[in-house]
């Protein structure tokens, strides 16, 4: 598939949903083209022709002169009203495409796995995505304003000039010819320089991103110099990119520029020739003056629009790539209604491996019966955290099955999966926005009232309500405004609202100290109450009275019971826990 079918391929959709607006548009700026541009003039040499008539009594020709006085002046009146017409619905039109670009390039990403935003810098991924719909505006106003507006004054006068003065039609024809084929031959090159420019601007604003993203790293190992190093060279290819594509450009100028001059000194002699034939008017000279002066400035302009054309052709070029790619995880064609409310967890002979890697699950076999709390424990590459993955469907399995409640997880959309999993990972995750609207993201229509409750039991009132502006405060990028601890705490009180039938913590009292965490285990002992948890930690402390303990080694259960019944085995539990430091287990 072509570049440009690709990407006609997601810019026609938006298009449609207001096509008749845009016919409108097309059309009635095409009429209002042909008008001021092929047809005015006609009237203006008509005017000149009577002007520069031989007869002396110039009152005989005063009702002509006037008729064609309040003709032109009644055209440029209706241009100027037709105008602002197109101009205000065009307004509207470009506003509604925008919308609909941006709502598509957002459900479209959004539709991709974790795994494949693990893959790729978000601020690349949001320059790629900005200059996608700013491609859509861009190639749609100079298709309709310049492509389609050029076309018209060509076709309108080459019309005229083929009745009034063939050969000057035939030197306008090839010159147009000559110019646009001069330009289509420049671009096929240009093009491959624009998207190479392209890709660099991209990896320019990704390492931007990084950067900024860790900050911290930066600043506590001394590392500006190098970051500032690094990025020199990114804008230094970026440079040499840029250049390239420009002066590429600019031979087109150059071309276009000589071409102009050529076409100007053929017609200017075949009108003196024909002039001292007396086989052409001045009103005819002026028209042919007109027109040539009309094409010339569109044709200059369309080289500049042609560029910015194939510009925003490869600017929506790497997006465009990324709405081909298949979703690694996608939801069933028909879904079926959601039947988990109970938590019943079946794992059958589950085996998961990454596409570039070694297996990291193998064989897993587990029943999570409804309302246990099970803890699963082991070192690091254990396959702890890969399981609430696969129970997420952040990744699928590769064998086997899941099921909860006996419907595979599979046969159900992931959004409504993930409804009947409250979930608290290691790192919290936290937007830049209010705390108040962190909390409630699960469950949105949640009141004040609840908000406080969930806040206090999961020990994060005491420090939201000392600040400025409390449950208002807006916790900055990712919660770097919080400590780990309060990041921690306003994750749980988040989990704890959205009181779905199953629960995961992940490591989810690793950022917190010893006395808050001892604080939150009543919490989290009620939020257990009736539900299925999940419990995954190194610290070990913290699943001693869980209802059984799985410990994985390797991507298979080689242990399992209570905290006691483990040690007493004196296997590998048991060796886990005499190696653990303040109730952190050693890696």
């Amino acid at each position: 598939m072509s570049l440009f079918s690709k990407v006609f391929k997601y810019t026609w959709p938006h298009i449609k949903k207001n096509q008749w607006v845009f016919y409108f548009i097309v059309f009635f700026y095409g009429f209002r083209v042909l008008i001021d541009f092929v047809i005015m003039p006609m009237f203006f040499k008509q005017l000149i022709d009577l002007f520069s008539s031989p007869l002396i009594d110039r009152s005989v020709l005063s009702g002509q002169v006037f008729r064609l006085f309040f003709i032109i002046s009644g055209l440029h009146i209706f241009i100027f009203c037709l105008a602002r017409l197109i101009k205000f619905t065009y307004f509207k039109f470009l506003a509604k495409l925008n919308r609909d670009a941006r709502d598509f390039t957002f459900k479209k990403i959004s539709n991709h796995s974790y795994t494949f935003f693990s893959n790729i810098f978000a601020g690349s991924l949001v320059t790629k995505s900005r200059r996608f719909v700013g491609g859509v505006e861009n190639a749609v106003d100079i298709l309709v304003f310049q492509f389609f507006q050029l076309t018209i004054i060509i076709a309108g006068s080459l019309v005229v000039l083929a009745y009034q003065l063939p050969v000057v039609s035939i030197i306008f024809g090839f010159w147009i010819i000559l110019n646009i084929i001069t330009m289509l031959f420049i671009l096929r090159r240009k093009i491959k320089l624009d998207i190479l420019e392209a890709e660099q601007d991209s990896k320019i604003s990704g390492r931007l991103a990084d950067v900024f993203s860790n900050i911290l790293a930066v600043k506590f190992f001394s590392a500006k110099q190098n970051e500032i190093e690094s990025f020199g060279k990114y804008t230094q290819e970026g440079e040499k990119r840029s250049v390239r594509a420009w002066f590429l450009g600019g031979k087109m100028d150059l071309i276009q520029h000589l071409l102009i001059v050529f076409v100007i000194t053929i017609v200017n002699y075949v009108l003196i020739v024909l002039w001292l034939k007396n086989e052409v008017s001045l009103g005819e000279i002026v028209l042919v003056e007109t027109y040539l002066g009309f094409i010339a400035s569109k044709l200059w302009e369309l080289s500049g629009a042609m560029v910015r054309f194939m510009k925003s052709i490869t600017d929506m070029k790497e997006m465009v790539d990324i709405f081909d790619i298949i979703p690694d995880i996608e939801d069933p064609k028909n879904p079926e209604a959601l039947r988990m409310n109970k938590g019943h967890i079946l794992f059958n002979d589950v085996s998961f491996k990454y596409a570039m890697g070694d297996e990291v699950i193998s064989g897993l076999n587990l029943d999570v019966k409804p309302g246990e709390r099970v803890g699963v424990v082991g070192h690091s590459g254990a396959g702890k955290s890969t399981i609430t993955k696969l129970l997420l469907r952040f990744n699928d399995v590769t064998e086997g099955s899941i099921t909860i409640d006996g419907q595979d997880i599979k046969n159900v959309t992931q959004d409504d999966l993930r409804s009947a999993i409250s979930y608290v990972p290691q790192e919290p995750i936290l937007f830049h926005r209010p705390i108040k609207e962190n909390i409630t993201y699960g469950k949105q229509d949640s009141n004040n009232e609840e908000i406080i409750e969930v806040a206090k039991k999961a020990h994060a009132h005491e420090f939201i309500s000392k600040l400025p502006t409390g449950y208002d405060t807006l916790v900055g990028e990712r919660g770097v405004k919080l400590s780990g601890g309060e990041r921690q705490r306003v994750a749980i009180a988040r989990a704890m609202l959205k009181d779905a039938p199953i629960l995961i913590l992940d490591e989810a009292t690793s950022s917190l100290d010893s006395i808050s965490e001892s604080y939150i285990q009543d919490a989290f002992n009620e939020l257990m109450t009736g539900k299925t948890a999940i419990v995954i930690a190194h610290r070990l402390s913290t699943i001693q009275k869980m209802d059984r303990i799985i410990v994985l080694d390797k991507g298979k259960i080689v242990e399992e019971g209570t905290h006691s019944e483990l040690l007493d085995k004196k296997g590998f539990y048991a060796d886990l826990w005499s190696h653990q430091t303040g109730g952190f287990l050693e890696e």
